[in-house]
């Protein structure tokens, strides 16, 4: 069983990563910065944030999901703004999403939210709304239950520091875990957490019985050659029973996102 996750950057490098995730075909994709705008069939459109604008692919859910046709997809929204077809204002959700290959019963969920809640007139001021989603799922291949919860974590303007906010988040996706997770399950944790490998975040996950693999693993860096910033991590997965895993790794080829893939194989 494998189990992806990733930053998908608004589909900005969408063909590759289309490709890429179709080639791959993971059991589980926790995919994060996700585009659904269900009122266009534009392919493109332009995010506007001051001087903050990006490229967003217009139904980057929609292409994915394309691009995994035995998957069923899940939509986890954390907002809703407007996104820009020239001077013309287009409604679009931003969030999260799950897809979990059809050979593997989800047998529970939980979708919540790790910072505010759904904001439905706009993205809103920062550190904006986030979302989470969680599943178990049964993996006949090993005849055991697996929990997988995923977040995209907070981005403070004023950097990756420890706050409260960011605290509170940690403490929230664990609970989202915990409503889906039974006894004896594997547990899986994963995302863009936006803070560095000391962050008060990991030591909170960590405090649950968690190990980290980013680091544990000696990667150096969860970023792409597209990330021009200081600052090499952001993204992390943790598991609860380091012996029941096959491998991980940190994908740096091809470049599918300013996030790299992390693949887990169970």
């Amino acid at each position: 069983m494998q189990v992806m996750c990733l930053n998908g950057w608004g589909g900005k490098l969408h063909q590759t990563l289309v490709q890429y995730v179709g080639s791959e075909r993971p059991d589980v994709l926790c995919l994060q910065e996700v585009v659904h705008s269900p009122e266009t069939e534009k392919d493109w459109l332009t995010y506007r944030d001051g001087d903050h604008v990006l490229p967003q692919r217009a139904n980057f859910f929609r292409d994915v999901a394309s691009a995994l046709p035995n998957h069923v997809a899940y939509f986890c929204p954390a907002a809703q703004g407007v996104l820009w077809d020239g001077d013309v204002s287009i409604p679009s959700q931003w969030g999260l999403a799950t897809f979990v290959h059809r050979s593997l019963p989800v047998i529970a969920q939980a979708q919540g939210f790790v910072h505010k809640s759904f904001s439905a007139h706009g993205y809103g001021d920062h550190p904006r709304s986030r979302s989470a989603h969680a599943v178990r799922v049964y993996d006949y291949g090993r005849d055991r239950t697996v929990s997988i919860a995923h977040m995209h974590g907070l981005r403070d303007l004023r950097g990756k520091m420890d706050t409260p906010e960011r605290a509170k988040q940690a403490r929230r996706l664990l609970e989202l875990s915990d409503r889906v997770s039974e006894a004896g399950d594997l547990r899986v944790v994963c995302g863009d957490f936006n803070v560095e490998p000391d962050s008060e975040t990991l030591a909170i996950l960590k405090g649950a019985g968690l190990t980290e693999l980013v680091t544990r693993f000696g990667f150096e860096s969860t970023r792409s050659s597209h990330y021009a910033k200081p600052g090499r991590f952001a993204d992390y997965m943790l598991i609860d029973r380091i012996g029941d895993f096959a491998g991980f790794e940190v994908t740096y080829e091809p470049e599918v996102s300013d996030h790299c893939p992390l693949v887990l194989r169970l």
